[in-house]
């Protein structure tokens, strides 16, 4: 039995697990997504992460784990911003790595940024690896959203930070009722007509009123074991970011 609702809400009507129905839909999605993702967030979602580093900036790290990296926009937004000594950014699609891959070979920036394939429920590093950990846009894709805070608690060292970029649904008016208008009937048009998969931005305003929110996120922060937790959100409550320290 899934514990948090976000966890229920599936891309596709499938009996595959939840993570092999996430892997499948950002294969799918992946040749349109950086493009339809600035026409959906009207290009803010560059500032939400320009934030969300700059918070980062007072723990100088430099191990850091790009946990869901996708096409590996934030990594590149790190290493201008924070200059860390390595990135390392792990996801399941393999589409959205290649995309990856492309851009750091581009910039030139293989020294510092490396891309691979894995399960943020089952990470391969050890404990205590990385000086930083973040997630843009990606928890609310978890199969399991505890283990998953777990395996990354698990793998950050002690002082470290872990800085989550989310989506979120505001809850004042207007900007409710705007954004239900917007998210369950533009967004599933938009990424019905640039996209070959119906289902993927259906799912997704479904996957982000699912998702734990506010003080219910923190309190998984600190369930399992993060400290020092807040959160601030952003564009009237479109956009949340929250911070965790081990």
């Amino acid at each position: 039995m899934n514990k948090y609702k976000a966890e229920s809400i599936l891309p596709y009507d499938k009996k595959e697990s939840k993570s092999s129905q996430v892997q499948q839909m950002f294969d799918t999605i992946a040749p349109s997504y950086d493009s339809l993702n600035r026409m959906m967030t009207f290009g803010l979602d560059k500032r939400w992460r320009r934030i969300a580093m700059k918070c980062l900036t007072k723990y100088h790290p430099e191990l850091i784990l790009d946990v869901a990296t996708g096409t590996g926009d934030l990594p590149l937004l790190m290493e201008k911003m924070l200059s860390p000594k390595k990135i390392t950014g792990i996801d399941l699609s393999e589409g959205m790595l290649n995309i990856a891959r492309k851009k750091i070979n581009e910039h030139n920036l293989n020294h510092t940024i490396e891309f691979f394939r894995e399960d943020c429920l089952s990470l391969s590093f050890p404990d205590n690896s990385f000086d930083a950990i973040t997630v843009a846009f990606g928890v609310r894709n978890f199969e399991r959203l505890e283990q998953g805070y777990s395996e990354m608690y698990r793998v950050l060292k002690p002082g470290g930070a872990l800085v989550v970029i989310e989506l979120s649904t505001p809850g004042h008016s207007p900007f409710k009722q705007l954004y239900r208008l917007y998210a369950f009937h533009i967004i599933p048009w938009m990424g019905k007509l640039f996209t070959k998969d119906n289902r993927a931005y259906t799912y997704l305003p479904l996957s982000i009123a699912a998702a734990p929110q506010g003080e219910e996120m923190l309190k998984i922060f600190r369930k399992v074991g993060f400290s020092k937790t807040f959160c601030r959100k952003l564009t009237f409550g479109v956009c949340t970011i929250y911070i965790g320290e081990k």
